[in-house]
């Protein structure tokens, strides 16, 4: 990299024609994703919508299904391919399908296998058929959409995109509460600067919407997620400076030695006053009670869980959800912990499944910084998703977008451009 260009390093290796049945693909990706922002199930259904349990909602994941199979069908080799070299993602999947035979319902276990499977499938085929700075920009377009939505909603409709009985006057955009809008901007505002930085000749347009990123974020007022927004666009500015050369490039990689034993200090001696800073109780508003809830219940099963996406459905006397309503003294929606969850529903055979892939892709992540201009997608998403999986349950999950992109990463980080251009139709 010493001696090259920002252009030349950004250039792309062929630029493919647009065509009419490309732009077909891509509009399919982008819809693909916008479904499963799941950004329509508050203004269709309100803020008690149950998601796992509305047929009308399961219906209308049909179509993200169905596109998923689309692109699939354009080049099925380049995804099985693609896939064969991400192990672990292979076992993760094999392990939810599995857990049918011990599921406490098992019924609903299948019927959530085959979500789970279409939603890794979305990630898989963009992986596949995508290079990093059109993966970059499918994501973005996606999320431009989201955030002029969400901003229109809350200026134009504020009595939807306004939260006015809790956490009243913070913007929510067309999700049901301000965490989930500021989560997502947080992770847009990566994105765009992503495909910003992977596409110069857009970036003007791709600044632009970081910006209305970053307005929406703090909007929402959600402390934790400015800190996710803040640490993508250090994590961005570090890649930029480190594929800068090689003096630069060992001066950042010391940086981010001290950097990160600095903030494992202050996690481990001065939480309190991080806590403070962002305005956060020591139970992180709950989350705590739940996590000590679903330990208790992890404990008497540890192996083997309670089966695939069923934990939180079971509302007998018996089952474990009854028990962590008692031990947290209120009803949770899920672990709110993406480790947590994996644990509580696979056992420990899922946890370490889905540790081995997340660490899988982090090691490709930092290999990457030195190899591939791929890093400025990946390694600010997994800083932001990382950040994400401590307090919401966004792995291995099924119709969520942040998971699908996560596999679409995971993916490509072993499925470089060059197979891409093998392989295009």
């Amino acid at each position: 990299m010493s001696g090259l260009t920002y252009a030349t390093t950004m250039a792309p290796t062929r630029a493919a024609p647009i065509t009419a049945w490309r732009l077909v693909l891509a509009g399919a990706g982008v819809f693909l994703l916008l479904v499963y922002s799941q950004a329509w199930v508050f203004p269709l259904m309100g803020e008690q919508a149950d998601t796992s349990q509305s047929g009308l909602i399961r219906a209308l994941y049909l179509p993200a299904y169905a596109a998923g199979f689309l692109l699939l069908a354009v080049a099925p080799g380049a995804a099985f391919l693609a896939v064969l070299r991400q192990p672990f993602l292979i076992v993760l999947l094999l392990l939810v399908a599995a857990s049918y035979f011990w599921s406490i319902a098992p019924d609903q276990t299948v019927r959530r296998v085959f979500a789970a499977y279409c939603s890794a499938l979305g990630g898989v085929v963009l992986a596949s058929r995508l290079k990093w700075s059109e993966l970059a920009e499918l994501a973005a377009c996606a999320m431009a959409i989201l955030a002029v939505i969400a901003l229109l909603t809350a200026l134009l409709l504020p009595s939807v995109g306004i939260m006015q009985s809790i956490f009243p006057g913070a913007w929510r955009g067309v999700w049901s509460e301000k965490n989930a809008l500021g989560g997502n901007m947080a992770l847009a505002f990566a994105i765009f600067g992503a495909a910003a930085m992977l596409n110069p000749r857009r970036a003007l347009l791709w600044w632009g919407f970081a910006a209305i990123a970053l307005l929406l974020t703090l909007m929402s007022t959600s402390k934790t997620s400015l800190v996710a927004l803040v640490l993508g666009l250090g994590t961005l500015i570090f890649v930029a400076i480190l594929r800068r050369g090689p003096v630069t490039r060992v001066v950042m990689v010391w940086l981010a030695i001290v950097a990160a034993g600095l903030g494992l200090g202050v996690a481990l001696f001065a939480a309190d006053a991080v806590f403070d800073l962002l305005g956060k109780d020591a139970t992180l508003t709950g989350r705590t009670k739940i996590w000590a809830a679903a330990m208790i219940q992890i404990e008497a099963q540890p192996w083997t869980g309670y089966g695939y996406g069923v934990v939180w459905d079971d509302l007998g006397p018996w089952a474990p959800l009854a028990a962590m309503v008692r031990d947290a003294g209120f009803t949770p929606q899920h672990a709110h912990n993406s480790w947590i969850e994996q644990w509580l529903g696979m056992g420990i055979l899922g946890l370490a499944a889905f540790a081995l892939l997340y660490a899988q892709t982090a090691i490709l992540t930092v290999v990457s910084l030195f190899r591939d201009s791929g890093a400025y997608l990946a390694a600010p998403f997994l800083i932001v998703y990382s950040l994400m999986t401590i307090t919401e349950s966004i792995a291995m999950t099924y119709n969520e977008f942040r998971w699908v992109l996560f596999v679409a990463i995971a993916v490509k980080l072993v499925w470089p451009d060059h197979e891409v251009e093998a392989r295009r139709i």
